[in-house]
């Protein structure tokens, strides 16, 4: 147990509901624009599914990095990163497979749930469309480095995190909640996708030397360590702004920017990536980020809701 727990690698979850977080707050948040009650708008079975789907969807995501650069060797003593299941030897890879097959198995599962609860028997369209977007979200999360053509050899990776874990999931949940896409929401969408993208190019770069030589091409490979710095840079900086300029549009009270805390660990760790000369030194910043991210969707989150207590007594 421990092995698969320690190949789910905990430290990446939290990211990954970070999405679903600001989603469905800011569905909850914006229930008294609608004629709708905050009850009627903010259902619990959809948000403890669209957590569950989400989480399933990291963790699928991380067995199948495990078992596609476990059996292509990309994971070897080069790799400078924490030791991997099927790389030390803990989880055989035939074992890692059959989990690949029972995670997708259940995180349909939870995804077909999900729909259901969101839209019941009525909206027919919008369930089959998210009935598919669920699919390519579980082909996605196996196909990273799974197979001969896995599109994170060459460089799509930053892509496929962008997308499901920055904008489906932000706007993906709270569509879910109010059958509508709200544009504002798509600066926080946005935002979290950089960060989420931020956490996956730190990793891209602790790893560049080994991942050049076993042709995994990622986009820190194609455009080496001090570009990939630069890249690292726009991703944070411009999440920080967007975040910022979703509070200005929304007319955030002076004590709303209580997210503005977040921005503290996110600028001592650019400073750190700054100073960083030796790419091992990065792995611990890729846990820092990715709780940075999850601490500034509970805050974003807190933000909200804070001048909104009669949303939490209809609740």
């Amino acid at each position: 147990m421990k092995h698969w727990i320690q190949a789910a690698r905990l430290r990446t979850l939290p990211l990954s509901v970070s999405g679903i977080i600001v989603g469905s707050v800011y569905a909850l948040a914006h229930s008294t624009d609608k004629v709708l009650t905050p009850t009627e708008v903010f259902n619990w079975r959809i948000f403890g599914f669209a957590m569950l789907t989400t989480l399933g969807l990291q963790i699928l995501s991380n067995f199948a990095n495990d078992y596609g650069d476990g059996i292509k060797g990309t994971d070897n003593e080069d790799r400078i990163g924490p030791k991997r299941a099927i790389q030390s030897g803990s989880i055989s890879p035939k074992a890692m497979k059959n989990a690949l097959v029972v995670t997708s198995i259940l995180t349909l599962i939870v995804a077909i749930l999900l729909i259901y609860f969101a839209f019941g028997v009525s909206n027919f369209g919008y369930s089959i469309f998210f009935l598919i977007l669920g699919i390519l979200a579980i082909a996605s999360a196996i196909r990273y480095t799974v197979g001969k053509s896995a599109y994170g050899y060459n460089g799509f990776g930053d892509i496929f995190v962008f997308i499901f874990f920055g904008l489906v999931s932000t706007l993906g949940v709270n569509f879910l909640y109010s059958k509508q896409l709200d544009l504002d929401l798509f600066l926080p969408a946005i935002a979290i996708g950089f960060l989420s993208v931020g956490v996956l190019n730190l990793n891209n770069m602790r790893d560049e030397a080994s991942d050049k030589k076993a042709n995994k091409n990622t986009i820190v490979v194609k455009i080496g360590g001090e570009n990939a710095k630069k890249y690292h840079y726009f991703l944070i900086i411009c999440a920080m702004v967007l975040v910022v300029v979703f509070a200005i549009i929304n007319n955030f009270h002076f004590d709303q920017y209580l997210f503005l805390l977040a921005y503290i660990p996110l600028t001592k760790h650019l400073i750190k990536v700054y100073k960083n000369k030796v790419p091992r030194d990065l792995d611990p910043e890729l846990k820092k980020l990715a709780l940075s991210t999850f601490a500034l969707s509970i805050l974003l989150a807190m933000s909200m809701i804070y001048l909104l207590s009669d949303i939490l007594v209809g609740l």
